[in-house]
């Protein structure tokens, strides 16, 4: 196991810049034009929106901790960066995709056991046949190249808890929003100690201004902004009081001292709150009954 990211499969063969992901994604559509013009898809953080949801049902059910749960959507991020969605059965994916993250991070669940939990949830769409799930499962290593190890920004929150004197609320607000990182593009843009940044970033101006969502896109943008001024350390302003803006300036004086990619943290930031503008549009039941018809049209629920 590769205990460094750095020198990780992560790094070396699944990160990429925008436009390299933009463009895989494009050669993808591009693959069968016909196909994508017969069966446009919502926006692709609305289906990981409901995909996080099935997997959330099943891992519930099995007992499944968090960072197995992780690892599964970053194998059907990885997944669906190689095989268009279109050709698959989704909720077939999503159980193989969470049975095997299950065997990798050493928690391992019976194949029959996850099978009878997944029909139980959607008996339209599971095979009773556990060698579906088996193929299934030799068809999400094969596209990953066998490259299963995923480094998780839990780590590096839980490295800077106690160096950043976050409080329990502070790092439950960070930890809730890693969670809802995994619903965008961004495991596959930045590196995992970036992500951890970003919601430490977002944790503390989401839930100590009063401008929520708006005062988040502001911090963001003067990052951007600003990213010298942050690096000479004239952008920080001492004080004693323990003000929300005072912990914000104190954090901004740790990201001068540290070499962090200030602009690879405040193009996450704007991609989670972008993800969160999205979600208010968000309908259970227009993913789950498109996701239906292509699968029932096109034969893949047997």
């Amino acid at each position: 196991m590769a205990a460094n990211y750095w020198v990780s499969t992560q790094r070396l063969h699944w990160q990429f810049s925008k436009t390299e992901l933009q463009d895989v994604l494009q050669q993808l559509e591009n693959e069968d034009p016909a196909l994508a013009q017969q069966y446009p898809l919502l926006d692709r953080r609305l289906l990981s929106i409901f995909y996080n949801q099935q997997l959330g049902k099943l891992a519930k059910r099995m007992s499944v901790r968090q960072q197995a749960l992780a690892t599964a959507q970053v194998y059907m991020r990885r997944f669906y960066i190689k095989v268009d969605v279109r050709n698959t059965n989704p909720y077939l994916v999503l159980t193989t995709a969470l049975y095997l993250a299950c065997k990798m991070e050493e928690k391992p669940e019976h194949i029959r056991v996850v099978v009878e939990y997944a029909r139980n949830l959607w008996p339209d769409f599971i095979p009773s046949d556990v060698a579906r799930l088996g193929e299934c499962e030799f068809y999400l290593i094969s596209e990953m190249n066998s490259q299963l190890i995923v480094h998780h920004p839990y780590r590096t929150l839980n490295e800077l808890q106690s160096r950043l004197d976050l409080v329990q609320d502070d790092v439950l607000m960070a930890w809730s929003i890693i969670n809802d990182h995994y619903l965008t593009d961004l495991p596959l843009l930045f590196a995992p100690h970036v992500i951890a940044i970003a919601a430490i970033f977002l944790a503390l101006t989401l839930k100590q201004t009063s401008g929520g969502q708006q005062a988040a896109g502001n911090v963001a943008a003067y990052l951007t902004d600003h990213k010298q001024a942050i690096r000479d350390g004239s952008s920080i302003v001492a004080s004693s009081d323990k003000t929300p803006e005072t912990r914000i300036a104190t954090f901004v004086k740790w990201l001068a001292e540290g070499e962090v990619d200030l602009q690879a943290v405040a193009d996450s930031m704007q991609e989670i709150i972008s993800l969160y503008d999205v979600w208010d549009r968000y309908s259970e039941k227009t993913c789950k009954d498109q996701i239906s018809h292509v699968v029932k049209a096109r034969g893949l629920d047997n």
